[in-house]
């Protein structure tokens, strides 16, 4: 698919970039002779969805411009007219590079105390996620350890985090709470997670997860702590504004179909998106619950049913696949084929937490999502840009190469195809990332 430029050539976009705002020269940036400009769309779609997702439009020997914080125009170096105004105006180089939108990573944890590197060693040597959790491991050790961290403590670990999955390409994340378990360390979490939105130009979208798992204060009263997440960490939350979307983990042991339903109900009271955990160990009916309560994304599927799929059909949740946390724990992948096959979109998503995914790379999730999921590199690259960029009410700004959107974009090292992306699963791919036009560093 070779799309055209929503621009008649390189001399309106000079035109364009010719413009003042206020006394300023908007910064533009000219971007020439990309060996391949990938995801473009010149109207960009809500999602990409079943056989179109392997259908990667790209633009090859390609130009693209920016104007500020935003997409100015594209298309192929034919058609490029030239420049008679070179003020104000850099000019990169990109021969043998692919230029393609930045990653959107629509599932992390990324605020969390300390690390359980002591877990990964006992699961190597027998013991399941399950039973780790079962002796007071995994969520309910790191709920520990962030109840004795400072707020400042917890933000420079965080930052320090968000700055390394920058620099390998992503440019949108949604984090989330769920390792407080208690209204005052899950507002302590958000908080940190609105101090990082304001002190960088990454978009980001937060979460509440406060049903995460069962803290040990309640550990025979489940009842008791769904009621506070209900009647106290929820209102609480909202009257600060931390949270656009709310989380439950919906799995045995953990809540239940009918926790979950009680939980989203009183968040959809302050105007909160469910985006739920479900299906990682057992199937339950969450998908089903999750869709009819309007969720915006069910995340992990991991096991995956026929009622699952037909709940899916039709709706307007996109589900998203984690496969560096089934990698991590040894667990089944996402069944992405079936997912992929019966028409629906599919999103991908590093989940980076401390207990079962360390890592925000998600040029490594498309390389697992190619290797042990079957997808194409065009359909996992679309589910790492549009369909993320959907998972978290982004796809109208970001996740394509669409004029007048975001300039959130990505440029590889030299390579030979998008494909090597994939193939060479522990290379440094990422040679420069913007964020609004800015390059990141």
């Amino acid at each position: 698919m070779r799309p055209t430029c929503g621009l008649k050539g390189y001399y309106v976009i000079f035109r364009t970039f010719a413009r003042t705002k206020g006394p300023h020269i908007m910064k533009r940036i000219l971007i020439k002779n990309i060996k391949g400009l990938a995801g473009v769309y010149n109207e960009s779609p809500k999602w990409v969805a079943g056989a179109d997702m392997n259908r990667l439009p790209v633009i090859e020997n390609a130009f693209l411009a920016i104007e500020g914080e935003h997409i100015a125009g594209y298309g192929p170096m034919s058609e490029w007219s030239g420049i008679t105004d070179w003020n104000n105006l850099e000019v990169i180089d990109a021969e043998g590079r692919y230029v393609l939108p930045a990653w959107c990573d629509s599932h992390t944890h990324i605020v969390y105390a300390g690390n359980r590197e002591q877990e990964f060693a006992d699961r190597i040597r027998g013991m399941s996620y399950e039973e780790i959790a079962a002796r007071g491991g995994g969520i309910l050790h790191s709920a520990a350890r962030l109840a004795n961290t400072s707020e400042d403590e917890l933000f420079e670990g965080a930052m320090r985090r968000l700055r390394e999955v920058v620099r390998m390409g992503t440019g949108a994340i949604e984090i989330k709470s769920g390792y407080g378990l208690s209204l005052e360390a899950e507002m302590k979490m958000l908080r940190v997670i609105a101090r990082l939105r304001e002190s960088t130009p990454v978009h980001i979208k937060s979460t509440l997860l406060a049903a995460h798992a069962v803290p040990a204060a309640f550990k025979d009263n489940k009842e008791g702590y769904v009621d506070l997440v209900i009647r106290e960490i929820i209102p609480a939350v909202a009257a600060e504004n931390l949270a656009e979307y709310i989380d439950v983990f919906c799995e045995t042991n953990y809540f239940s179909v009918s926790d979950t339903e009680r939980i989203l109900e009183a968040a959809a009271k302050f105007g909160m998106v469910p985006k739920i955990h479900v299906n990682q160990f057992t199937v339950l009916g969450g998908v089903e619950a999750a869709v009819q309560h309007g969720a915006r994304s069910v995340d992990h599927l991991e096991f995956l049913e026929e009622r699952d799929l037909n709940a899916l059909e039709g709706s307007n949740t996109i589900a998203t696949a984690l496969p560096s946390c089934s990698f991590f724990l040894g667990i089944p992948y996402t069944p992405a084929r079936t997912i992929i096959d019966r028409g629906l979109p599919l999103a991908l998503a590093t989940d980076y937490n401390p207990g079962s995914t360390p890592s925000g790379n998600i040029p490594f999730v498309i390389s697992l999502a190619c290797i042990k999921m079957k997808m194409t590199p065009e359909e996992a690259i679309h589910a790492a840009t549009i369909n993320g960029a959907y998972a978290m009410h982004l796809q109208n700004e970001l996740g394509t190469i669409t004029e007048g959107k975001k300039a959130n974009l990505i440029m590889t090292h030299p390579m030979s195809s998008l494909a090597y992306i994939p193939y060479a699963f522990g290379s440094e791919h990422v040679d420069k990332v913007w964020v609004e036009g800015e390059l990141q560093k």
